[in-house]
Formats: C-alpha cells, sequence, structure tokens
C-alpha cells in the first residue's frame, strides 16, 4: 500500500508584523495562496512502526526532519501502531520563504492520515500541525487564506489565480535572524480582510533581508525591471504575477542562467487536497 502526493509551494502575498508578542513570537497578518509547483511525497505502509525517511537532505538529521516529526507525532497522538517509508522529491529551496518544509509536514500529515485510515478530521491535523511550525496550519486546510497570530488563525479568500514567476536566490535565509533583527518594523496597524483584497499590503520583511541578502536584493531589482516584484515570507525567493503562463515563460527566458526560477499558477485550492480528493478522500474546508 503506497500512496504519492504533492506538497505545494505557497506564496505569502503580503506579510504585516504587527508587534511582538509576550511568548516572544510576532504577532502578523499575512495573505497565503498555493501553486500549482512543489515536492513530492510517496508513503509506503510498514506493518512494524517504523518511520524511515529514505531521502537524505544535506545537514539535516534524520530525525529532526520535519517529515519524520510530523509522522511520529501522528503516531503518538493517534495511537497507530503503523509505520511507513517515505521517499521525497524535493523541488523547492530550503530557506526560500515558500513553505517547503511546513509543506512537507502538512502532506505526511494528510497522508498518514489517509494510509492509516485514521479518520482523523483536518482541525485535529491543524492542530497537530502548529506543534510543528506555523505555517503547516494553512497546507492541512488547503485553502487560500488570511492570516494572523503567527500565522495559525486562518480565514478563507478567493483570490485570482494568475501565473506567478519565482525567483530562488541561491541562499538560504534563517527566519529567525531576521524577526530578532532590531530593524524590523514591528508596529505596522492592523488592516481588515476587505481593504487588504481592494489593494495594497506589503512584506515587512523584505527591507531587513535585503539589507542583509544582496542576492535577494538583486533578484527583486532585476524581476522589477519586468513586473512589480516582491518578496515571500521571510525569503529568499521573490515573485512577480503576470496574466498567462507565455508572458511569465518570456520573461523567465530572459534571467541569468545563475539565477534559477519557476513559473506557476496561483491556486487558492491546494493541489495536495485535489489529490486527496482523487483518492476518494473527503476533503472538507
Amino acid at each position: 500500500m503506497a500512496i504519492t502526493l504533492p506538497a505545494p509551494a505557497k506564496l505569502n502575498l503580503m506579510l504585516h508584523v504587527l508587534g511582538r508578542r509576550a511568548d516572544g513570537y510576532h504577532e502578523l497578518q499575512t495573505l497565503f495562496q498555493f501553486l500549482d509547483h512543489g515536492d513530492e511525497l510517496t508513503f509506503e505502509r510498514r506493518d512494524d512502526g517504523q518511520i524511515r525517511l529514505l531521502t537524505e537532505l544535506p545537514g539535516v538529521d534524520h530525525d529532526s526532519n520535519l517529515i519524520v516529526r510530523a509522522a511520529f507525532l501522528l503516531q503518538q497522538e493517534s495511537g497507530c501502531r503503523l509505520g511507513a517509508d517515505i521517499q521525497l522529491h524535493k523541488r523547492l529551496p530550503m530557506g526560500g520563504g515558500i513553505g517547503g518544509g511546513s509543506s512537507d509536514a502538512a502532506t505526511t500529515l494528510l497522508g498518514l492520515n489517509h494510509l492509516w485510515q485514521l479518520g482523523l478530521d483536518l482541525e485535529r491535523l491543524a492542530t497537530l500541525g502548529l506543534r510543528l511550525g506555523a505555517d503547516v496550519p494553512v497546507f492541512v486546510h488547503g485553502r487560500a487564506a488570511f492570516a494572523e497570530g503567527v500565522g495559525e488563525r486562518l480565514q478563507p479568500v478567493e483570490l485570482p489565480e494568475p501565473w506567478y514567476l519565482v525567483i530562488a536566490p541561491q541562499v538560504s535565509v534563517s527566519t529567525a535572524e531576521i524577526f530578532s533583527d532590531p530593524e524590523l518594523t514591528r508596529n505596522t496597524p492592523a488592516i481588515t480582510v476587505r481593504s487588504l483584497l481592494a489593494g495594497g499590503g506589503r512584506n515587512d520583511c523584505q527591507p531587513v533581508v535585503e539589507k542583509r541578502y544582496p542576492q535577494v536584493c538583486n533578484a527583486l531589482s532585476l524581476l522589477n525591471k519586468f513586473v512589480p516584484a516582491r518578496m515571500t515570507g521571510t525569503g529568499a525567493c521573490v515573485f512577480g504575477s503576470f496574466p498567462n503562463q507565455g508572458e511569465a515563460d518570456k520573461v523567465r527566458r530572459q534571467l541569468p542562467a545563475t539565477l534559477p526560477g519557476f513559473v506557476a499558477r496561483g491556486s487558492n485550492v491546494s493541489m495536495l487536497h485535489r489529490a486527496l480528493a482523487r483518492l476518494g478522500q473527503e476533503v472538507d474546508a
């Protein structure tokens, strides 16, 4: 028994930092949308309870990987005695701000919930996911959303679904480093969903990242020659939107070979959830 599922990328179309919380985290407002591009995971059931990630990631210890941690957490919280062999086809850059690790963790939770026939609902899985990372719940729910708190309070939204060109500078940005920077703006006034969708919003982390990482600053400058460019999350990836795939591909072909990137369609419903629906699992919002 084996299944293969996608772990889609996400974009933060805006990211406001409202203030620092008493627990040391930051109060945020952000707008998530998924991309039809991402990692891919294959899960094969084991009857002996072992969790084995068969794909090594440079610099990441097996038991520290979010995929393995998600599998162990689901196993422990559900009391399930089954295990899994997991293979990862990695496409998304690490430290890129497009949710690679968090998306892999969410796909693991939903994939093993299906493979082990646990029957846990999305709210329960999202609660588990929050213990792994603030971005995991949005991937579990699989809907474009306006998010508040540390990113866990989600309000589904309907957004245009343009094509995006995403540029991935060859640098890994530390989220903790950016949020601890004394120059980070931490007093942006709260915005309503209505006013946000009418147009507006920025990424408060972008000026800090541009100053610390010239590779990101250069990528933004290059993309801005063709289309308004913005950084996603705490970087390093930057993006611009296009009305169709052809125009996005045309700009991509003009990028230097030393600056990798990809073109993908924006999606309000995660391709993970579409894949699960094809497997016959009812996925509720």
